[in-house]
């Protein structure tokens, strides 16, 4: 209870520091170009089509959603999403239709009308329903509840569904859910998208450089208070962070900042403000359970117990970072299993040296040992939040006689290549797009998932997890999220390393940014900051 408080208390005082920073008594000031480094080469520019806020980060601000979470309170919740695209909505009695009101006089960034027909495009695209085809759909299975999305007229839509699922809320405000027109083909979005939001794509040069300007159309009169956006793809962290020191952005990219380099950071340059904090993002051992040998459950079991889950912590964030399961652990999280229940799980117990005793006699009776090893390729993305865990957890298979080599592969095929499970071995990130079970498991593991990378189908489970969906009561949903997570690490489904902490900096002349503390899918709209230049 003492740790929770602690936690609370922390993410309190984090929350009051940052809102100081754009005190009432301040005024916003319009114009300016702010700058913020990007990590890597995004994939595309199409949000829909990617798994990463490698994207969400720098196109978020160029659309906008139906609903969407308050960009400046840090935890998001229902009771914090906000109109946008939607002026209001509301259920049917029997909770299968959510209808929305649509805004009137929204236009996208080439002038044409927005209206309910792009909603039902858009949702079509997702359900694989249009004739035009995203080349990746990563969402496509939070929706396999709606039966039609169906137009009344230009300004409203309803949202039918087969059954009750009170979290499509959730989802519809998420970064992840921008609305997209019906005019402009998925190509187009996927290199210089068309929205209706704050600001609009004026170059996207791959390797090199994204840039924004302000849309003057922008239907929320007086933002955004920025002139434009700059983003130079700076892909090495220690140059990334020299440019950032030397004046040459304004920003870090969020979440990139890592324990040790904030600490060197406020020593050099007190004047900027680091947050540090939760952002519901998990590193995941994932294991191609189609491949032999690893199609064999013994060997998971194995590669599972022989993670050592607080050496990742204090090697990479020196003890600041969590354990978790499925879902964002506690205190941030509202889903995440009690402490007692997340110890009994296999290797998250603190007898390493016992769990890792068990998988070698596991991998003994399957032949291996001291003097023959298993040799694998453990696949991660070629940055360095990848590689850096990805290196050690090399070294952790080689405690149950498993040689791993690194395949580090770039941004641009590193999802590819999962969806079509083409690796044996990796180490994979995922950022959850909001706090809110439906999202986690029916994504990461349901069959047939596009994201469900390792391949996991359990139906027996599926219907738990549609259960716990339409459960209302918070109590009783919690505990069947519980038993949820607790069968999915059992069954060693995607095991769960850690969740991360990181940091994000920012000039002092940068005022209006407010970190998510449950999602880093959430919180660029970049509408509400300006400079004090």
């Amino acid at each position: 209870m003492a740790r929770v408080l602690k936690h609370w208390l922390l993410w309190g005082l984090a929350a009051l520091c940052l809102s100081a920073g754009t005190a009432p008594a301040q005024t916003p000031k319009s114009g300016g170009i702010l700058r913020i480094y990007q990590r890597d080469n995004p994939a595309s520019a199409s949000i829909h089509e990617e798994a990463t806020y490698s994207t969400t980060i720098p196109f978020m601000g160029v659309f906008n959603n139906l609903i969407l979470y308050d960009q400046k309170i840090p935890r998001n919740s229902e009771e914090t999403i906000r109109p946008e695209l939607a002026t209001a909505w509301s259920w049917s009695a029997d909770g299968l239709r959510l209808t929305l009101k649509l805004r009137e006089g929204v236009v996208w960034h080439d002038g044409k009308a927005f209206s309910s027909a792009d909603v039902k495009c858009t949702f079509d695209l997702l359900r694989d329903k249009a004739a035009d085809k995203f080349r990746k759909n990563p969402r496509k299975s939070w929706f396999p509840n709606i039966a039609d999305v169906a137009p009344n007229g230009p300004n409203e839509v309803s949202i039918l569904l087969t059954r009750r699922q009170p979290s499509i809320l959730a989802m519809l405000a998420s970064g992840f859910m921008p609305m997209y027109p019906c005019h402009v083909p998925q190509n187009t979005q996927r290199t210089k998208p068309i929205g209706t939001g704050p600001f609009m794509v004026a170059e996207f040069k791959q390797n090199e450089i994204i840039r924004f300007v302000k849309n003057p159309r922008y239907w929320k009169p007086g933002l955004p208070y920025l002139d434009g956006i700059e983003m130079p793809i700076i892909v090495q962290r220690s140059t990334a962070i020299l440019a950032f020191e030397a004046g040459k952005v304004d920003m870090t990219f969020p979440w990139e900042v890592t324990w040790p380099l904030r600490r060197d950071i406020i020593a050099r340059m007190p004047e900027a403000t680091c947050y540090w904090g939760p952002m519901n993002v998990n590193y995941n051992l994932i294991v191609n359970r189609d491949k032999p040998p690893f199609d064999n459950p013994d060997i998971r079991r194995a590669m599972a117990l022989a993670l050592d889950r607080k050496a990742f912590i204090d090697l990479l964030f020196e003890g600041q970072a969590d354990t978790g399961g499925a879902v964002q652990p506690r205190p941030e999280g509202l889903w995440g299993m009690p402490d007692e229940m997340k110890t009994a799980m296999p290797g998250y117990g603190p007898d390493v040296a016992a769990n890792r005793a068990e998988a070698r006699a596991i991998m003994a009776k399957l032949g291996y040992g001291p003097d023959k090893k298993l040799q694998v390729k453990v696949s991660t993305r070629n940055i360095p939040a990848y590689r850096d865990p990805a290196v050690i957890l090399i070294d952790h298979l080689k405690e149950a006689y498993i040689d791993g080599e690194l395949d580090p592969m770039d941004t641009s095929i590193w999802f590819a290549r999962l969806v079509k499970k083409d690796y044996a071995v990796g180490l994979n990130i995922t950022g959850n797009a909001m706090d809110d079970p439906d999202q986690a498991f029916y994504e990461n593991f349901g069959c047939g998932s596009e994201r469900n990378y390792s391949g996991y189908c359990n139906p027996e489970l599926e219907k738990l997890v549609d259960r716990q969906s339409m459960e209302t009561d918070l109590d009783a949903r919690k505990k069947l999220v519980w038993e949820i997570d607790r069968r999915l690490q059992e069954d060693v489904a995607r095991p769960t390393i850690l969740y991360q902490r990181g940091a994000t900096c920012w000039h002092k002349k940068v005022h209006g940014y407010t970190p998510m503390v449950n999602t880093a899918q959430n919180g660029y709209r970049f509408e509400d900051m300006w400079l004090d230049r």
